[in-house]
């Protein structure tokens, strides 16, 4: 891949030297080099964790940073490069595996670990515990996920076309990513109007991951009397320790696991965008997207109603295990989450920007969004940037969301295993959320403040907070700097 990118950069360095052969003057497209960095911080809590079953604390944090380098090649052509690493610690993907502090996998089980040694035997320090509301503290804790994009545009002699091209790549620990797209953007009426048409594809390839329950199940060939379960109770509903080898006891619903480890996302879409006059513009964007493969989180577990349930832990925390009070028992997963391996969606927006006078602007957004899992929604956005001076806009924004549940989604104990498809995931389920921002601009267009040999353009820093009606809160600062460098 390193190669193919770097015949690619080539390619468009020699582009750009022969395109500076004409020396009849014009306008670049982008004067000078731009730099763009942007840091946010992220955090949320909840109780209604996937990885647990719909049950179970969200609490997630994340730090982000990302760097986009624009660098005009000549006058018409910008090459881009963008970067992007966040760094997040989550109390619900940790408990893929509840138990890696005692118990079970005491004697090494790494949650991660595709080719476990199941010759470690687990060394007696206690009973092993685990609970959806206590954060547990194996592999699966935190990762770090990274984004790598380079792109190209082409503008025309008379600026009235744009075509583009970019490749990505991204990567977490158990999904990789490869994607490219192209785009091309037609200016009409001197300039005011314009249509856009864009495509990308990306392929996934899952690296899955398992609750422990589960993956040891297979691993073991269903020998409860051995690997991470030697040793270890099993209790049931009424918290009486079940017989491992008896005619009643716990058993994943389905072990066929992920089978397709690809999922493909094809996205297209076009815009329009009309300056209705001096104060007032509109945009009007249709995507539509389909996507193929593994499209479930294998990660994610589920519960049945239908079925008997089994818990490893301290007994008497049964009675209260849906309760944050529980801090010992764990209920072993009746399965993963399935979903159909395809998901059409078809969102459809408009904008529309007003210039009020001087000092306030008004910018409106509004989205209606459908997909065939039977999810519709509906997203609304107002922003009132005040400018304050010549320098400084505070920007104050008001987000409202509201979805419909997909046809799978049922609360924990609320699927049936009579069902094709089921999941506890909450972002598919019905819900409502509101979002407040706040944010302040400082824009210096003549960068008279520098650092080394960078001019600085601007910073934006923003503050929002969002709740949903099922319990998740959010916050997220953030920061952006663009300079220009000489």
């Amino acid at each position: 891949m390193k190669k193919y990118i770097g015949l690619f950069i080539l390619f468009i360095s020699f582009f750009a030297f022969s395109q500076n052969e004409n020396n009849t003057y014009k306008k670049r497209v982008l004067e000078n080099t731009e730099v763009d960095l942007i840091s946010s911080f992220y955090g949320q809590d909840g109780d209604n964790a996937a990885v647990t079953g719909g049950i179970g604390t969200e609490k997630l944090t994340d730090v982000a940073t990302t760097i986009t380098v624009s660098i005009p090649l000549n006058d018409n052509d910008i090459f881009t490069i963008d970067a992007t690493i966040s760094a997040y610690s989550s109390a619900s993907s940790s408990n893929l595996n509840p138990f890696d502090a005692s118990g079970a996998s005491r004697g090494g089980d790494d949650d991660d670990d595709e080719h476990d040694d199941r010759s470690a035997k687990p060394t007696a320090i206690g009973p092993a515990t685990g609970s959806p509301w206590v954060e547990s503290s194996g592999a699966s804790k935190s990762d770090v996920w990274v984004n790598g994009d380079i792109g190209y545009s082409h503008a025309s002699e008379n600026r009235n076309s744009i075509i583009g091209a970019n490749l990505s790549f991204a990567k977490e620990f158990d999904y990789t990513s490869i994607g490219v797209g192209g785009n091309f953007t037609k200016l009409f009426n001197e300039k005011n109007t314009e249509i856009g048409l864009k495509a990308n594809i990306y392929m996934d390839s899952w690296q899955p991951v398992y609750p422990t329950e589960i993956k040891s199940y297979k691993e073991v060939n269903k020998n409860l009397n051995d690997g991470f379960f030697e040793g270890v109770d099993i209790l049931d509903q009424n918290g009486a320790i079940i017989n491992k080898t008896g005619s009643t006891v716990w058993s994943p619903f389905n072990t066929t696991l992920v089978e397709n480890k690809s999922r493909n996302t094809y996205s297209a879409s076009i815009s329009f965008s009309q300056i209705l006059s001096k104060k007032a513009q509109i945009s009007i964007f249709l995507d539509v997207v389909q996507q193929n493969g593994w499209l479930a989180n294998p990660m994610q577990r589920v519960y049945f109603g239908d079925r008997a349930n089994y818990y490893i832990g301290n007994a008497s925390s049964i009675a209260n295990y849906t309760s944050p009070k529980n801090t010992d028992v764990f209920q072993l997963a009746d399965d993963i989450e399935r979903l159909p391996d395809t998901r059409f969606k078809l969102p459809i927006g408009a904008r529309f920007n007003y210039y009020l006078n001087e000092v306030v602007s008004l910018r409106t957004y509004y989205r209606y969004y459908y997909d065939d899992w039977g999810i519709t929604s509906h997203t609304a956005n107002i922003e009132l940037p005040i400018k304050i001076s010549d320098t400084y806009t505070l920007y104050p924004t008001y987000r409202y969301y509201t979805q419909t549940a997909a046809d799978y989604f049922a609360p924990y104990e609320e699927l049936l295993s009579t069902s094709e498809f089921y999941t506890s995931d909450y972002d598919l389920s019905e819900f409502n959320a509101n979002q407040f921002g706040f944010g302040v601009s400082y824009t210096d267009i003549f960068t008279t403040r520098r650092i080394w040999k960078l001019g600085l353009k601007s910073i934006d820093l923003k503050y929002s907070n969002y709740k949903r009606n099922t319990g998740l809160t959010a916050g997220i600062i953030s920061a952006g700097f663009k300079f220009v460098m000489d």
